[in-house]
């Protein structure tokens, strides 16, 4: 039996990650000579990070030779690191290239989105934009959105609608239950008066179960999200989010968008790609409009949650927004107000803003798309939200 040939010493394979971090400039100090493999994925590199110009090389080490202002030769690029790098730093490279070299117009064309790797940020991209996307570009634009809305609802639906429908169950209280249905937390709280301290128990005279039998629209949820450009993945995420809530048949759910204006895109709510196209990143932001909308939209006050989703940069009346958000809190609605929803954590926000609406009882604080569910069980049982810890 053959014993294979033992890998590079760990000397040697610190001064190839070097070499391949520092560029060919670094060749002669890292003392370490790219061969194989390394070669073409120094290349792609080179192409992004080097020179700061467009992509175009296919491999080499010159460090300024740069991407090709065209789809094909930036496609040929996008195709190279999807061979030699893992999915998760391919979207970081993608990322980086759309920011860094100026390439959002590329993907305006086809064989440029045919060759990109799908992912939150890049629905993002598209969504921005929609409006100057060619007829030609607009079946591919909407095949990789649907990619990344059907894998998000993959990791997120079945939890989502599991959490939701025990809090949905546990928030409907009835006042003869059988014993499996009682909620004993909120039978010793309503029955404390009738403590016994001889002998150190509660005497239950009423008792709180759970209405599990009750199928009827228990919740509406609001959800209002901020379309500008920093928002983008939550938007994203919102969307998925918005879409799984309308399929419960528990909860009524109004989808809300807005910059300066206000569009209601609740009747999409069945496809989340249908939700994005008709969103409009960018612009500014008028939050005080939006929840004035909001509110005009609440009939049932104690049994509604509305979820503003925003970096609470406002560009509207500030005193009235906060007016409305204290105004809705104090009619019985739970408010709930999400710096971002990503994975990413909070963007620039504005801190200001964020405490005040803190003192009226709407911390505002990021959250990823897997607390997302325990937040709105949360707001739906009326109990302290699972505020993330960021110290």
């Amino acid at each position: 039996m053959t014993t294979p040939p033992a890998g590079p010493p760990a000397a040697d394979e610190r001064l190839r990650r070097w070499r391949m971090v520092l560029g060919a400039d670094a060749a002669e100090s890292a003392g370490h000579t790219l061969t194989g493999r390394d070669v073409p994925m120094d290349g792609a590199l080179t192409a992004l990070y080097g020179g700061g110009k467009k992509p175009g090389g296919r491999g080499g080490g010159d460090r300024s030779a740069g991407l090709g202002a065209s789809a094909p030769s930036v496609a040929r690029w996008l195709g190279d690191i999807r061979t030699y790098f893992p999915s998760s730093v391919v979207q970081v490279m993608q990322r980086d290239a759309i920011d860094r070299l100026g390439l959002s117009a590329l993907l305006l064309e086809p064989e440029m989105l045919e060759a990109v790797e799908p992912d939150v940020h890049l629905v993002g991209t598209l969504i921005s934009l929609n409006k100057a996307m060619p007829e030609t570009t607009k079946e591919t634009a909407r095949a990789v959105v649907r990619k990344v809305v059907d894998d998000l609802e993959k990791r997120l639906a079945s939890r989502t609608r599991a959490t939701l429908t025990g809090a949905l169950d546990r928030s409907a209280r009835i006042g003869a239950p059988r014993h499996r249905d009682i909620d004993w937390d909120r039978t010793i709280r309503a029955n404390l008066k009738n403590y016994l301290p001889e002998h150190g128990t509660v005497v239950p005279e009423r008792l709180i179960g759970y209405g599990r039998a009750n199928r009827a629209v228990r919740k509406d949820v609001i959800l209002c999200i901020d379309q500008s450009g920093s928002m983008a993945a939550s938007v994203v995420h919102a969307s998925v989010f918005g879409a799984v809530l309308a399929s419960m048949r528990t909860l009524t759910t109004r989808l809300v968008v807005f910059d300066t204006a206000v569009a209601d895109l609740t009747d999409q709510l069945d496809d989340p790609v249908d939700v994005l196209f008709g969103t409009r990143l960018g612009g500014g932001t008028d939050i005080n409009r939006a929840l004035a909308y909001c509110q005009s939209k609440i009939t049932r006050p104690a049994d509604t949650v509305v979820v503003l989703i925003s970096d609470l940069y406002e560009g509207g009346i500030r005193d009235e927004m906060l007016k409305r958000a204290a105004a809705m809190k104090a009619s019985g609605v739970q408010f709930v107000t999400l710096l971002a929803l990503s994975d990413e954590g909070a963007p620039a926000y504005d801190r200001e803003h964020a405490a005040a609406l803190g003192a009226l009882g709407a911390p505002a604080f990021a959250c990823t798309p897997d607390l997302f569910p325990e937040v709105m069980a949360a707001a739906i049982e009326k109990r302290p939200l699972p505020i993330p810890d960021t110290t």
